[in-house]
This record gives C-alpha cells, sequence and structure tokens, in this order.
C-alpha cells in the first residue's frame, strides 16, 4: 500500500496484493527487466543444467532442493 500507492478501500487483503504484484510488474517492465528465461535465450534442454549450476545456500526462509529449483526455472520460462 505504501510502496505501490495501493488503496486498500473494500478490497480483501489478497486483491490489495494481487494490485501491489501488479504494479510491480509494470514498474519492472518499465524498467526494461527481463521476466521470463525464454527472454534471455533459456530453452527447456537447459533448464537441467541451469538447475545443476545454481548453488543452494542453507540460510533465507527456505532451503530450496534442486526438484525445487527445477519446478521455479520451469514456471520462469
Amino acid at each position: 500500500m505504501n510502496v505501490w500507492d495501493v488503496d486498500p478501500s473494500g478490497k480483501t487483503d489478497e486483491q490489495v496484493a494481487e494490485e501491489g504484484l501488479a504494479a510491480m510488474e509494470h514498474w519492472m517492465h518499465e524498467l526494461g527487466l527481463v521476466m521470463k528465461l525464454s527472454d534471455l535465450g533459456a530453452t527447456e534442454d537447459m533448464l537441467e543444467g541451469i538447475a545443476d549450476g545454481t548453488i543452494i545456500l542453507s540460510g533465507g526462509y527456505q532451503v530450496l532442493s534442486r526438484d525445487e529449483v527445477m519446478e521455479i526455472l520451469k514456471e520462469s520460462r
């Protein structure tokens, strides 16, 4: 609400969050940031190698498994 000026009036928390995410995505597009792996030239057959080359750190909110990294990569195409 504070960062993206989302008006919460009459909206659920989920609706406020979705509107904020949409505003952030719009801003990222304005900056010319890459939003999908395919925009970088990555193809389906490259995903295994990208997953193998991903360094998985033990800190943070959740430690990801290689399978979880693969799922994220697949969803990021």
